[in-house]
């Protein structure tokens, strides 16, 4: 028999990892169901806790799809890094390996590649958030700037910008045609995945935009 007074402990989480709870079942529902079909209840309930429970966290709904996308510009970020890094003293190689790293990171985490780009999302007084997203656009930006002899820190000249603006149109619509099932293959499985990592995007990346000669 139960002593009076004690309440049964819920289940699906324990004392000290709800946060953690929650940003996983976000995660999963926006896989599910889209950016836009996100509910905090829905997320609350996964979680196994009470619709109100998600307050002790995150302030409301944006809260908590803002450390969705926080977790994601971190890792997307540090990903884009290392790759750069791969990419040696070669820009037009960093580019491309910050390419392959791009559809490499929406593959493996399409829940928070999705969120990420939804600005009417995210809390943009979220110093932490915004100074991630920054790091990984900067990643981005200095390659750019080598490929253009452009100096470190400098503004991007239009030819600079053009670039950018190319390479990063280019290789982000192609993640969501992977992710949207519009290259015929299952991102969703092994196989589907394989077959994009290793056959479509080498066979893509050789056709990315360079730097025009000055």
């Amino acid at each position: 028999m139960r002593a009076r007074g004690k309440r049964p402990a819920r289940r699906g989480y324990h004392h000290g990892d709800l946060r953690k709870a929650l940003i996983a079942a976000a995660e999963q529902l926006v896989i599910e169901r889209g950016v836009d079909g996100f509910s905090l209840r829905e997320a609350a309930r996964r979680a196994g806790v009470s619709p109100a429970a998600p307050a002790h966290h995150f302030k409301d709904m944006r809260g908590l799809l803002t450390a969705v996308a926080l977790l994601g510009f971190r890792d997307f970020a540090d990903a884009l890094e290392s790759a750069d890094r791969r990419g040696g003293g070669d820009p037009q190689l960093r580019l491309r390996q910050q390419g392959a790293a791009y559809v490499a990171f929406a593959l493996k985490y399409p829940g928070r590649f999705l969120l990420m780009f939804r600005h009417d999302k995210h809390d943009r007084d979220n110093a932490e958030f915004v100074a991630e997203a920054k790091r990984a656009y900067r990643v981005l930006e200095d390659a750019i700037r080598a490929a253009t002899g452009t100096a470190p820190g400098a503004a991007l000249r239009a030819d600079g910008q053009g670039l950018l603006l190319a390479m990063w149109s280019i290789v982000h619509g192609f993640a969501h045609l992977a992710l949207g099932g519009e290259l015929g293959v299952a991102p969703e499985t092994k196989q589907g995945r394989t077959e994009i990592l290793e056959t479509l995007l080498p066979a893509m990346l050789p056709y990315l935009p360079r730097p025009h000669s000055r």
